[in-house]
């Protein structure tokens, strides 16, 4: 004889959660059930399957399926959450902020590995603590980019910077979770302008080691192909960059060249198309050591540089 279910119990509420899911055509959408139940009754996925019989509250269920609708509605499941996992920590994460995207990890794989060859040929130690370097993250969003190298490099001196004041308090919020509110200085600036020295003042603006960015790079164009939990629910200033999509690089590319030390290291996150757009950037007598790095899926993810001297 088969068991009565409970209509209240964890598994049939996970249940009518994935169906309700499925049926709205949302991706991943048994994960997406999983999560947002997670999220209401503030436990880990080992207890949701270890206690399938555990009865929920109707406030319980009330709250879910509220956020089950929502999310078939379209709103993404990291802002019903509030949260997002990358580099293995957990940042808030809402509306005012790109959701941090696993490619993206790849960014810091090759800075540090970058980071690494430049300690070796200059013979030093190999392992990495950030002792003299000096970076800064370029549209930091979330923050997650500088507070994973801030993870890292547990001594270098970290800048980070993004156009968006509710994406820097965010920032804060998540380095100050992370325990790193002290060791990340955010910065307002369009790209790197806030660096730029004023006419007859004493400011001496940093030369970084390393500068590295997720810059937008998403064309306007493709505004309708994207899906509806990216087009219509995250911020437009951290998703576009431009028309086609790759015209923030030139303007960073140019930047970078004043504010990087001499071998200093650019990397750079790339979209789908971006790569024949952007690398002739870099085609000047001021960098070397190019190199593209592909993400898992075969799509060139993560363009870096050498800065050389100034020619004479």
């Amino acid at each position: 004889m088969s068991p009565v279910l409970d209509q209240n119990s964890v598994r049939e509420v996970l249940r009518q959660g994935i169906s309700h899911l499925r049926e709205a055509n949302v991706p991943s959408f048994t994960l997406a059930a999983e999560l947002l139940l997670l999220s209401v009754i503030e436990r880990d996925r080992t207890w949701l399957y270890s206690h399938p019989e555990e009865i929920l509250s109707s406030e319980t269920i009330e709250r879910y399926f509220a956020l089950v609708r929502r999310r078939a509605e379209g709103a993404p499941t990291q802002h019903l959450t509030g949260k997002q996992e990358f580099w293995g920590l957990e940042f808030e994460v809402t509306p005012d902020v790109l959701i941090p995207r696993p490619e993206t990890e790849h960014l810091i794989e090759v800075a540090l590995d970058r980071l690494a060859v430049r300690e070796i040929r200059a013979g030093r130690e190999q392992k990495l603590s950030g002792q003299g370097i000096c970076l800064v993250d370029v549209g930091s969003g979330s923050g997650c980019i500088a507070i994973a190298l801030a993870k890292e490099l547990p001594v270098a001196e970290i800048f980070a910077t993004d156009i968006s004041l509710p994406a820097l308090a965010i920032a804060h919020r998540n380095a100050a979770r992370h325990g790193m509110a002290d060791r990340i200085r955010f910065v307002q600036s369009d790209l790197l302008e806030s660096f730029i020295e004023p006419p007859d003042s004493n400011y001496q603006s940093p030369l970084f080691d390393l500068i590295i960015s997720n810059p937008p790079y998403i064309g306007h164009r493709e505004s309708d192909s994207l899906p509806r939990e990216v087009r219509d629910h995250e911020p437009p200033t951290a998703l576009f960059g431009g028309e086609e999509g790759y015209e923030l690089y030139s303007g960073l590319v140019a930047q970078s060249e004043i504010f990087l030390k001499p071998g200093g290291l650019l990397v750079l996150e790339l979209g789908h198309h971006g790569l024949p757009a952007v690398q002739p950037l870099l085609d000047t007598l001021s960098w070397t050591n190019i190199a593209v790095t592909n993400d898992l899926t075969g799509i060139p993810r993560v363009l870096a540089a050498e800065r050389l001297p100034d020619p004479l």
